[in-house]
C-alpha cells in the first residue's frame, strides 16, 4: 500500500522533522501548560536528538497559557485581548518547556516571528540561517507566533500554517501535525490512513469542530499538510496525546494520517515564491500561454498577457491566473506592471521598442515560475 511504503522508505529513514503541537496537546482543560503532557512530548523529542533527528518544534498554546493565567473564562475574540493573553502565557510557555528540557541536558532557544518576516526574502534567509545555527549548538528550536505585535493582515491565522513554513525553510523530511484527534476522519467516521492529495474532497472532511483554547481546526492542518506534501515532503497528523506518537510514526507504525509527498521535491527559492510570498498583483493570461505554463513548463512570455489586476514593481512576486480567473501560478516579474501594460499582447521582438530597452525577454522566468 502507498502508505506503508512511505512510512517505511520516508518516514523511518527521517533525519530532520518539524512537529508542530496544538494548545490541546499541551495545555490542561482551564488553558494553563499540562505539565505531564509536556514533559512527555520533550522526552520524545529529547531521544530523538538523541538519535541523531534535529527536531523544530513549533509549538501553540501561549494564548491559552495567557487566558488560563489571568483566569478568564475562554479565550477573547478581541485582537488586544489576544495579544495581552499572548504576553502573559508566552513566559509561562517557555518557562516550562526551558525546565522540561534542562532535565534532559537540553537548551531550548525562543523564535518568535510573524507573516511579515516570511514574506521578506531577507528575513526568511536569516529564519533559516538562525534554525541552522541553533541546531548546530545543539538547541531545540521553540516557534511561535509572535501573537503580541501580530495584526490581522500579518498573522498566520494558525500555527499549522506556521509549521509548513517552517519545514519548507529548513528542508525538512517529514512535518508531523499533532492535534487532538487520532488523525484525519473520514465520511464513515474511521481514522484514514492515507491522503493521496490535499484537494476539495480533502478539505472537505473538517468537521467544522473547534477547541476552546485552540484556534484551528482540521482545515488548517490539510491546508499545511498540502503545502509540504507539494514541495516534495511528507506530512502526517496524530494524536498529541497518544503514548510515544513521535516515535511510533518515524518507526513505521500505522498511526495517525499520512499525506503522501509530491514525485518531485521543489527548490528552496520556489516554495519561497509559491508560500510564503503573497502576491501584490495578478497577471491574467491566455488559454495558449495558461497550456505552456501548466503542461509544458514554458516561461511567461508577453504575447500571452492579456490583463494586470494592481500595481506592483519589478521584482514582486505575482499570482498568475488563466482565462477563466483561476490561479495556475506565482511567480517574479522581471517587469513593473506600468511597463506589462506597454508590452502585453506583443512579442518579445517588439519589447524593445515598447520601452525603449528590452533586459528580458520573459516576464517570468520560468526558474522563477512555481505552478499551483
Amino acid at each position: 500500500m502507498p502508505d506503508r511504503d512511505v512510512r517505511q522508505r520516508i518516514l523511518c529513514a527521517a533525519k530532520s522533522i518539524v512537529v508542530k503541537v496544538g494548545t490541546n496537546g499541551i495545555c490542561d482543560e482551564a488553558g494553563r501548560p499540562d505539565r505531564k503532557a509536556l514533559s512527555a512530548l520533550v522526552a520524545q523529542v529529547a531521544a530523538l536528538r538523541n538519535d541523531g533527528v534535529t527536531v523544530t518544534l513549533v509549538a501553540s498554546g501561549a494564548i491559552g497559557a495567557g487566558v488560563g493565567e489571568l483566569g478568564w473564562p475562554a479565550r477573547p475574540k478581541a485582537m488586544p485581548d489576544l495579544q495581552a493573553a499572548a504576553a502573559v502565557g508566552q513566559g509561562q510557555l517557555m518557562r516550562q518547556f526551558h525546565d522540561a528540557f534542562a532535565r534532559r541536558q537540553l537548551r531550548v532557544g525562543q523564535v518568535l516571528v510573524t507573516r511579515d518576516d516570511f514574506e521578506d526574502r531577507t528575513r526568511y534567509l536569516n529564519i533559516r540561517n538562525t534554525l541552522r545555527a541553533l541546531d548546530a549548538a545543539g538547541v531545540v528550536p521553540i516557534i511561535n507566533e509572535n501573537d503580541t505585535v501580530a495584526v490581522d493582515e500579518i498573522r498566520f491565522g494558525e500555527n499549522d500554517v506556521l509549521a509548513a513554513l517552517v519545514a519548507s525553510v529548513t528542508d525538512t523530511d517529514a512535518l508531523i501535525l499533532l492535534t487532538s484527534t487520532a488523525g484525519v476522519i473520514g465520511r464513515d467516521g474511521e481514522v484514514l490512513d492515507v491522503i493521496e492529495k490535499v484537494d476539495e474532497g480533502a478539505l472537505a472532511l473538517d468537521n467544522g469542530a473547534r477547541s476552546a483554547r485552540g484556534s484551528g481546526g482540521m482545515t488548517t492542518k490539510l491546508q499545511a499538510a498540502g503545502m509540504v506534501t507539494r514541495a516534495g515532503e511528507v506530512a502526517v497528523i496524530a494524536d498529541a496525546r497518544q503514548p510515544k506518537i513521535l516515535h511510533r510514526v518515524l518507526a513505521g507504525e500505522r498511526v495517525g494520517t499520512v499525506v503522501l509527498p509530491a514525485r518531485r521535491r521543489m527548490s528552496s527559492r520556489r516554495r519561497w515564491i509559491g508560500q510564503a510570498s503573497r502576491p501584490t498583483g495578478k497577471i491574467v493570461v491566455d488559454s495558449g500561454a495558461a497550456a505552456a505554463l501548466s503542461r509544458r513548463g514554458k516561461s511567461l512570455l508577453p504575447s500571452g498577457i492579456t490583463g494586470l489586476v494592481g500595481r506592483f514593481a519589478k521584482g514582486a512576486t505575482v499570482a498568475v491566473l488563466d482565462p477563466d480567473g483561476r490561479e495556475i501560478a506565482r511567480g517574479l516579474t522581471n517587469y513593473s506592471a506600468e511597463q506589462i501594460e506597454h508590452i502585453r499582447g506583443l512579442k518579445t521582438s517588439q519589447i524593445a521598442v515598447a520601452l525603449g530597452d528590452k533586459p528580458y525577454d520573459e516576464v517570468i522566468h520560468r526558474d522563477n515560475l512555481m505552478l499551483r
